[in-house]
């Protein structure tokens, strides 16, 4: 039988094939030693063909299909190269907060370069701007991020998960796609979607007081279908990332997820150029003059940099 991956909670697989039925799956020990380098090589949203469990026999997972798309990120398990957060995907919305607690721009970079990457489009979705309502140099902050992001080309969300703001936009952007929602801990992925899909009583938490970030209570990643909505509209939640290591970028490579490095890239004086060093750089020359922000040039800079297998844990 066929099915879709839609939980996974460690070793074993929800699959919901093709007949309707929810099926509690497994995989065998040799299926994780074909050549799969990371910690999960079934995620979710992943198609596969699973055995007919008869006598009620546990079900295993034996095959999968080629994914079309997915979004990976270096694993915190050392012995792994990498994690896969979710595959087949439509879009990715990345969910952040720009207080209470901070999402960095590193970090919002280093995840959009993934994306560009591995060629899913990306939502940028800010939520919590209730906060920032009578505070008049949060909200100069929130529109220079805002208009920052979408000159380059990405679709910006603003939404309270808190009163309700932003929400109907939200759901026009999730309309009829499998959107995967992601983002530090804390900055409310749980309850957004708790009022995107009324019933789901994702477990929520307050944010500490002591370190101002969030703590994880999405333990796996789960696959919800958004009712009242056309066919076809799911969300993928997954457990918060406190940092985001990239891998396999080359450094020739790295430029091209950069939309706005890329753009300006096409008119150096060298093909290879890394943007550095390099004389006649049109990348540089652009920074000079404000054309692309310093703070994505940094991004750009702190993956080059990305050698250190340690640097990842480091918070970007």
């Amino acid at each position: 039988m066929k099915g879709i991956v839609i939980k996974n909670t460690g070793s074993n697989y929800l699959v919901r094939t093709t007949d309707g039925i929810d099926r509690a799956c497994k995989i065998k020990g040799n299926f994780r030693l074909k050549g799969i380098r990371t910690t999960n090589p079934v995620a979710v949203g992943d198609i596969v063909s699973v055995t007919d469990a008869a006598g009620g026999d546990t079900p295993y997972i034996i095959s999968v299909e080629p994914r079309h798309n997915y979004i990976i990120r270096r694993s915190s398990n050392l012995s792994k190269q990498a994690h896969i957060l979710a595959a087949n995907l439509d879009q990715v919305c990345l969910i952040v907060t720009l207080f209470h607690p901070t999402t960095s721009t590193t970090f919002i970079d280093r995840f959009l370069a993934t994306a560009e990457a591995y060629r899913v489009p990306a939502v940028l979705v800010i939520n919590k701007i209730d906060l920032l309502e009578n505070d008049s140099e949060a909200l100069e902050y929130l529109s220079a991020v805002k208009y920052l992001y979408e000159s380059i080309g990405y679709k910006v969300c603003l939404v309270s998960a808190k009163n309700g703001d932003g929400l109907e936009s939200l759901k026009t952007i999730l309309d009829s796609k499998v959107t995967l929602f992601s983002g530090n801990s804390g900055v409310g992925k749980s309850t957004l979607i708790n009022d995107i899909i009324p019933g789901a009583e994702l477990a929520t938490a307050e944010i500490s007081s002591i370190h101002d970030t969030g703590m994880h209570t999405t333990t796996f990643s789960e696959m919800f279908a958004v009712p009242e909505m056309p066919e076809g509209t799911y969300i993928i939640d997954t457990p918060g990332v406190k940092g985001f290591g990239t891998l396999e970028f080359e450094k020739h490579e790295v430029g091209h997820y950069f939309p706005e490095i890329f753009r300006y890239g096409a008119d150096c004086r060298y093909g290879d150029c890394t943007h550095t060093h390099e004389p006649g750089c049109a990348v540089k020359n652009a920074l000079d003059e404000n054309l692309i922000a310093r703070s994505r040039y940094a991004s750009y800079l702190s993956i080059l940099e990305d050698e250190d297998d340690d640097k990842y844990r480091k918070g970007y």
